[in-house]
Formats: C-alpha cells, sequence, structure tokens
C-alpha cells in the first residue's frame, strides 16, 4: 500500500482533531461555570494532542522540512480534509454538546477500530485516544441526558441543535477510493460498518433524553474533497495569523 496514501489518511484524521479541538477550545472563559470550562478546555486538548500525532506521522513520511505545523499552519482552506461537522461555529452549549455527544459516539468506535490497525504508528496513536474517547463519550452523553430531560428551554435548544447537526453525519459514514483502499489492506477504519451500532447508540440515548430522532431528510457532503462551508475559512484566518504574519516562528 502507498505511504502516500496513508500520509493523507493521517493528514485527514489530524484536520479532523484540530478542527474539532479549536471549535472546543473557543469555549475557553466562555463556559457557563468554572469546572465545565476547565473540562471543555482539557477536552480541546485532547484533541490538539492528537491531531500533532496524525500531522507527525504524516510528516515522518513527507520527509524534508515538512513538520507538524506544515499541516496546520500552512494549508489554505481547500487543502483540508475535515469533516464538515467540525467546522460550524461553536453556536450555544446545547449545540456544542449535541455535538460533541453525536461525534463522540462514533469517535470511540471509530478509534476502537483503527487500534487493530495494520499500521502500527496508527494503532498507537489510537491506542491513546480511546482512552481519552471513553471520557469524553462519559461527559457528552451526561449532559444530553440533563440538556434534555431539563427546562423546557434547555429541551427545545438541544432539539434544535440535533436537527441542525443531522444532516452532516451522512459524511461520517462514506468512504471514498482512498479510504476503501487503505480498509481492504486492513489500515484504515470501514466506517460504513460503524453506521447502525451508531444510529443504535444515538436513538437510545435521544430516547432517554426526550429528543425526537430527526428524519433524515437532508444531508451536506464534500469535507473530505477539500469542498468547505465558509465557516472554515474564518476559522483557519484566526489559527494561521501568527504563523502567517510570522513564517517560521517557534514557542
Amino acid at each position: 500500500m502507498s505511504k502516500e496514501m496513508i500520509k493523507q489518511y493521517a493528514i485527514r484524521l489530524g484536520d479532523d482533531a484540530v478542527v474539532q479541538g479549536h471549535r472546543l477550545s473557543e469555549w475557553c472563559s466562555n463556559g457557563p461555570f468554572l469546572e465545565e470550562d476547565l473540562a471543555l478546555t482539557n477536552v480541546a486538548l485532547d484533541f490538539i494532542g492528537r491531531a500533532r500525532m496524525f500531522y507527525s506521522y504524516a510528516a515522518e513520511i513527507d520527509g524534508g522540512d515538512f513538520t507538524e505545523d506544515s499541516y496546520a499552519y500552512q494549508r489554505d482552506c481547500r487543502e483540508f480534509t475535515n469533516l464538515l461537522i467540525h467546522e460550524l461555529p461553536t453556536g450555544d452549549f446545547a449545540f456544542s454538546m449535541a455535538r460533541q455527544y453525536l461525534m463522540d459516539e462514533f469517535g470511540l468506535a471509530f478509534m476502537e477500530c483503527l487500534e487493530s490497525s495494520s499500521d502500527e504508528t496508527l494503532s498507537a496513536i489510537a491506542a491513546k485516544a480511546v482512552k481519552e474517547s471513553r471520557y469524553h463519550l462519559r461527559r457528552s452523553r451526561d449532559w444530553m441526558l440533563r440538556l434534555g430531560d431539563g427546562t423546557e428551554e434547555s429541551h427545545n435548544r438541544l432539539q434544535k441543535a440535533v436537527d441542525d447537526l443531522w444532516g452532516y453525519t451522512a459524511e461520517i459514514f462514506e468512504l471514498d477510493e482512498l479510504e476503501q483502499g487503505l480498509a481492504n489492506e486492513g489500515i484504515a477504519v470501514d466506517t460504513t460498518a460503524l453506521k447502525s451500532n451508531w444510529e443504535t447508540a444515538v436513538a437510545a440515548v435521544l430516547g432517554e433524553a426526550t429528543i425526537d430522532v430527526p428524519q433524515g431528510d437532508w444531508s451536506i457532503r464534500g469535507g473530505r474533497q477539500g469542498m468547505h462551508t465558509e465557516h472554515l475559512g474564518h476559522m483557519l484566518s484566526n489559527l494561521q495569523f501568527m504563523q502567517r504574519a510570522y513564517p517560521g516562528q517557534e514557542w
């Protein structure tokens, strides 16, 4: 299997993690109370750390002067390949928690499968990520129940958030030629095989939270092909400003 394909796969996973981590980091100093402010920041750091590992592996394959910063700070919007759901604006607390839960339910299953990858580096990254993912899912699932079965306002906000996010979840379980080829070799995760269990788990939690499962009559995709919402460009203008203004600077 081509090392170039593995590199592109690692970059995809790094893009997912860095964008997800950055969106969570936007809650720093804005959380509903101190403990949750700290918890959200720590979860954000988990994803940033995960991004660093995937990007570092890609840089190792690329060789030369490439580093993890090359992928995070020196690429334009159309070069990013993250799933669209990650780049959506933070929104209110219910929106962030709904997105986090939907992706945590997927993320834990994904990392458990990636841990069995025939690529030793991807497997090692996943082994570390699994421990974090169990904690992430426990937190976000608890918030779904608290918000859904809480006040009328928290319930309504959470229902709207789930409705607004649902059409972005279809992309999570689609494989293109790159991922299908790597999955056939036992390197990448076949995400299509995760969909049924994800739907069952999500439906159970939404039911317990008194939230209706959306009908799924719309969907949006394109992130893996570099086709993004306008929100990613705005996010990158903040994320990349320092390196764009002062190229090559180091801490």
